[in-house]
């Protein structure tokens, strides 16, 4: 039996390839918002850091009805350090719209969402979007994607699928290249008749298999998922059982049901195969879990996500600043809410570790991580975290192996070089270069320890407009040494209140991140030296008073404006022996020895 009045769709694409907007068209087409509705952009980007980044973090649902089908739409993110999003929510998908920008085609994450979907045997219409910039590439693209397609060895189906031609932005689709429309009717045509209807029995046992966890303060979790077969009902006693944890069996009621309309989710007493729905009320609801009876209590298989490949230590901030801002500060407070961020992402592992002040965190790249931190800092949490470090393996001859990733670089011709000599020295090995339209493309095979630090350099030596990402390629034997950060720190002398004196005097050193009247303390890092060796200084120190006077010395002192850093750069600048201080008003770095001392004697016998 198939349900011709549903479709569920999934919107797949590389990271600023315009998803989240044309998923804003396609709801303004459907009619989801009142002719005088003041309508923001990107209105499925609800997270507050998702608004200001730009980009797309947590998979969204929402729903519209277009000639009597309801059409269920997932917004899925675009960054490979998102990618655990993507894999977990393709199960509730019966297709893909593969989203790719007429100007710099197929990318790492099309790729890597381009084959998940591939693996999972869903049919895909591939939508070129941003056709009308004036650097728009249209037919190159196409070869680009039916040349990808078959490197991925997809089926012959693949490469008969349909093309549509949009312009997001301007909120347009048409089949026909070269030609504007006035709305997006024609992806909306083009998914009713090409992704396929769900196709079960009515009459056998229920499974949900739940995909999402989402969490309200006044229901708890809430488990959002595709129903696989049967129908579920309001009230209705139920089994959680999981595919990957054989133990787990809990017996639950099903108290609140949700569908989707549009941005909202409504009411419903029942609800049957082929639906996307969310369910709250049932305690220890987890991703990965089978809603189910005890007529079939079998769970279904859940999709294996990639493992992480970057960890951090989080701990307790110890520094003589601590808990001046923070309104979590304790190893316990910490602790609850690390572990409760793995119950909602699946991609990050949280471990305890042989101190109870300090955590393992692992995640799936920088950007994954500092997210988090980013999060937190937001809820008023107050912690240190230490220099990212890449999670080894070793394989059965027992010889270290180490996460690779493929890196795709867009630049100018004259930055090639440049490029080409940085990532050799950190073990990068070039596989592909490609002259295009106004830029060269470059592909790297490199250790995922080589790309740390890397991003701020790149952005400098390609004076800002080079284009970087990265997917994550696997494990290879441990290609040795990589050399290390080539700058130094300026570590504050004493604890007090950065003057315009002392930072006068420093600022010849290197570049200060402290501006004056800024409170520091004894082993803060107040700057970076460019040659490479720590080195003390004092910025508290005051201009000595005295009743003799000269033409010159009272000149006004000129400071360079200090470098304010971001969580990122501050986790590509951090050495092993210091720390980030994070709290809800500040960012600092700062040496894991404060005491300059004790510091210079560890390092004298540490040599």
């Amino acid at each position: 039996m198939k349900r011709s009045d549903v479709r569920n769709v999934a919107i797949i694409a590389h990271v600023d390839h315009g998803k989240t907007t044309l998923v804003d068209g396609l709801l303004k087409t459907a009619g989801i918002f009142r002719e005088n509705e003041n309508v923001t952009e990107r209105v499925m980007d609800s997270n507050s850091i998702e608004r200001e980044r730009g980009i797309t973090i947590l998979s969204k649902n929402t729903a519209v009805n277009y000639k009597g089908v309801k059409i269920n739409i997932i917004d899925t993110p675009g960054h490979a350090d998102f990618g655990g999003e993507v894999e977990r929510v393709l199960n509730m998908a019966e297709g893909v719209v593969l989203v790719i920008d007429a100007h710099e085609g197929p990318m790492p994450q099309t790729k890597f969402v381009l084959r998940k979907a591939i693996e999972l045997k869903l049919p895909a219409i591939i939508c070129i979007n941003k056709v009308d910039k004036p650097d728009a590439r249209v037919d190159e693209v196409k070869d680009e994607v039916l040349d990808l397609l078959i490197n991925l060895d997809a089926d012959e189906s693949y490469l008969d699928s349909p093309f549509i031609y949009a312009s997001a932005k301007e909120g347009w689709t048409s089949k026909e290249e070269g030609v504007a429309k006035n709305d997006m009717t024609d992806l909306l045509d083009e998914i009713i008749e090409y992704i396929p209807q769900f196709d079960s029995q009515e009459d056998k046992p229920l499974k949900l298999l739940i995909s999402t966890i989402d969490y309200n303060d006044y229901v708890g979790r809430i488990g959002i998922g595709k129903i696989e077969s049967g129908k579920i009902e309001q009230g209705q006693q139920v089994v959680l059982t999981n595919y990957n944890d054989s133990q787990k069996r809990i017996k639950a009621k099903i108290t609140n049901m949700y569908e989707f309309e549009g941005l909202t989710r409504s009411e419903v007493s029942v609800s049957k195969f082929g639906s996307l729905v969310a369910i709250s009320g049932v305690d220890g609801i987890n991703v990965g879990d089978t809603i189910c009876t005890e007529e079939d209590e079998s769970p279904i298989e859940f999709t294996k996500i990639s493992e992480p490949t970057l960890s951090m230590t989080f701990s307790v901030n110890d520094s003589p600043f601590a808990g001046r801002d923070g309104k979590y500060v304790t190893s316990r407070h910490i602790r609850d809410r690390l572990y409760r961020e793995i119950e909602t992402d699946v991609s990050l592992r949280v471990e305890d570790t042989d101190t109870t002040e300090a955590f393992k965190v692992s995640g799936r790249g920088e950007l994954h991580l500092s997210v988090l931190i980013e999060n937190l800092r937001r809820e008023d949490y107050e912690f240190q975290v230490s220099k990212p470090q890449v999670l080894y393996k070793k394989d059965e001859n027992g010889k270290l192996l180490e996460p690779m990733e493929q890196v795709t670089i867009d630049v100018d011709q004259e930055y090639v070089g440049s490029v080409i000599e940085k990532l050799g020295r950190r073990k990068g090995e070039m596989t592909d270069m490609t002259p295009s339209k106004g830029f060269t493309r470059l592909v790297f095979k490199i250790p995922a320890r080589g790309l740390i630090g890397y991003r701020t350099e790149f952005l400098t030596d390609t004076k800002g407009s080079g284009i970087m990402n990265s997917e994550f390629f696997g494990y290879e034997k441990y290609k040795g040494d990589i050399p290390t950060r080539q700058v130094g720190s300026l570590v504050s002398f004493e604890t007090g209140i950065a003057s315009t004196y002392g930072l006068f005097n420093a600022q010849g050193r290197g570049i200060l991140f402290v501006k004056p009247g800024e409170e520091v303390y004894e082993g803060e890092v107040v700057g970076s030296n460019p040659k490479g060796l720590d080195v003390d200084v004092n910025v508290c120190k005051k201009k000595k008073m005295s009743n003799v006077r000269s033409s010159a010395s009272d000149d006004a002192l000129t400071l360079t404006p200090a470098k304010k850093m971001s969580m990122e750069e501050m986790m590509e600048f951090v050495d092993d022996d210091e720390l980030i201080e994070v709290t809800p008003n500040s960012l600092r770095l700062r040496k894991k020895i404060l005491d300059n001392n004790q510091r210079y004697k560890s390092k004298k016998y540490s040599k």
